[in-house]
């Protein structure tokens, strides 16, 4: 292993002069706990060195990179269409269905998706707190088109959890803006970014044996028979503190340089044939070789990509604020997803992604449905819930609306069952070691009210102070 420095890293007000930034917001999207901000302390590097592949490592805007377009409150809904000649609809990963149509309320004018198969845009929406994020969209004779559609909380944390595990067009469940370097950014005479890098790999550096790790959620779907390399998707990839950015005579490659040392980047994507690549966001003008083929440069991107390492574990962390903060693991693996049966009374109540729950239409009387699917608690390979752990079941519910919860083994013996629980209401209990399939009640709520009914389920054990270790599985 390569030893990281044994030194916490100053806060960057001392080592540059930054202004301050509010977090969850076009300019800055995302909480400052989001992994993107958060900047390891003392991290150790693996020894696996990045192959080289067909071409040369590459930061870049333009065809597989995105757009990224903010709605103002004056611009009008559009809805968005499957592909001409999809049948099937627009791709919802969330609510693991297609869609006939999406309807954006607001759609910016300006929208131009990357130019790629992968057809990447992100359309940031302040008022709704929401980033919009599509794969495959184009512009079709006037009508927008879409191959899929999700969605993620701008204040959130930029990443999926275990329930909303799908948030974004990138393979690891994450917005295409996550960890672009932005047009503000380039030009704005600081050191480096301040935020960590989204990186994507080609497939002889990333792992078949364990495609992705926290914080990422999802992986390709091909990834464990096609990949040959050791780094798994959702990896924090840094430059050794011994690493000579001075070196670099590329001025725009030593700011992304100084940025990997201390921030590092994720890898959230595979491509082909590219080392790495380190995306810009479209239309920032970013070009590392702007007046054509630039041997130095090249071989100083070589030079980055045979020292990039992954980081296997750190001391601790430092947030976007330049405060301490124990990454938060415990997150939500309950999804009110899947297919619902209604046991009692009418009509049944539908999944809405947007709010997380199923929503009842106000001439819902007494409605019961339940949930026998396996796809309601997470399949997430590192939030999938333990035997013996101590879990804690939260309603949020809205018009009456009440939630429950019962587990059950493959007897059909029942081990667990919460009960109604009206909104606000807290459950709590250990997850049974026999646990083989569940079931999720919704009961509409007040006559004449639209109700919701939807819930978190998080484990309730005590958080590691430290949080040094990488999950790997």
């Amino acid at each position: 292993m390569l030893c990281g420095t044994d030194l916490m890293l100053a806060p960057e007000a001392s080592a540059q002069t930054a202004p301050a930034r509010v977090f969850g917001t076009y300019d800055t999207p995302f909480a400052a706990f989001s992994p993107w901000y958060m900047q390891p302390v003392a991290p150790v590097l693996s020894d696996f060195t990045i192959p080289t592949s067909n071409y040369y490592p590459t930061v870049a805007e333009g065809t597989w990179s995105t757009g990224v377009f903010k709605a103002l409150a004056s611009d009008p809904s559009v809805t968005v269409y499957p592909p001409v000649g999809n049948t099937s609809g627009i791709w919802d990963p969330d609510a693991e269905s297609y869609r006939s149509t999406v309807v954006i309320p607001r759609w910016p004018a300006n929208v131009v998706p990357a130019s790629g198969s992968d057809g990447h845009a992100d359309i940031i929406d302040e008022a709704m707190g929401i980033v919009h994020s599509f794969f495959q969209l184009r512009l079709d004779n006037g009508t927008w088109r879409a191959g899929q559609y999700a969605w993620a909380p701008l204040a959130g944390r930029g990443f999926g959890e275990g329930g909303h595990y799908y948030q974004g067009a990138r393979a690891v469940g994450v917005p295409a803006i996550g960890g672009v370097i932005r047009k503000a950014e380039v030009d704005d005479g600081l050191g480096w970014y301040r935020h960590a890098l989204a990186i994507s790999l080609t497939y002889n550096a990333l792992s078949a044996a364990t495609t992705y790790i926290y914080p990422a959620t999802s992986a390709d779907s091909n990834a464990a028979t096609t990949n040959t390399g050791s780094i798994p998707q959702g990896a924090l990839l840094m430059l050794p503190p011994t690493f000579d950015t001075s070196s670099l005579t590329n001025l725009k490659l030593r700011k992304v340089a100084e940025t990997l040392k201390r921030y590092g980047g994720y890898v959230v994507d595979r491509n082909y044939g590219t080392p790495f690549v380190i995306y810009a966001e479209n239309g920032s003008n970013f070009n590392l070789m702007p007046n054509g083929w630039d041997n130095t440069t090249a071989n100083e991107l070589q030079a980055v990509r045979s020292a990039l390492r992954q980081v296997v574990s750190v001391s601790g962390w430092i947030d976007g604020n330049g405060a301490p903060i124990v990454p938060e693991q415990r997150l939500n693996i309950l999804s009110m997803r899947g297919q619902w049966s209604l046991q009692r009374s009418s009509p049944l109540g539908t999944y809405d992604t947007w709010k997380q729950a199923v929503v009842f239409p106000y001439n819902a009387v007494d409605v019961v449905q339940v949930n026998y699917s396996t796809r309601t608690i997470s399949n997430v390979a590192w939030a999938k819930p333990v035997a013996g752990t101590p879990y804690k079941l939260t309603a949020r519910c809205s018009g009456g609306g009440r939630l429950r919860l019962a587990l059950y083994d493959n007897s059909g013996t029942k081990l667990y069952d919460s009960g109604e629980l009206a909104n606000g209401a807290v459950a709590t209990f250990n997850w049974p070691a026999n646990y083989a399939r569940v079931a999720v009640y919704a009961y509409s709520g007040n006559a004449g009210t639209v109700s919701t009914v939807g819930g978190t389920l998080v484990s309730d054990a005590p958080l590691n102070a430290l949080s040094g270790k990488i999950l790997m599985k």
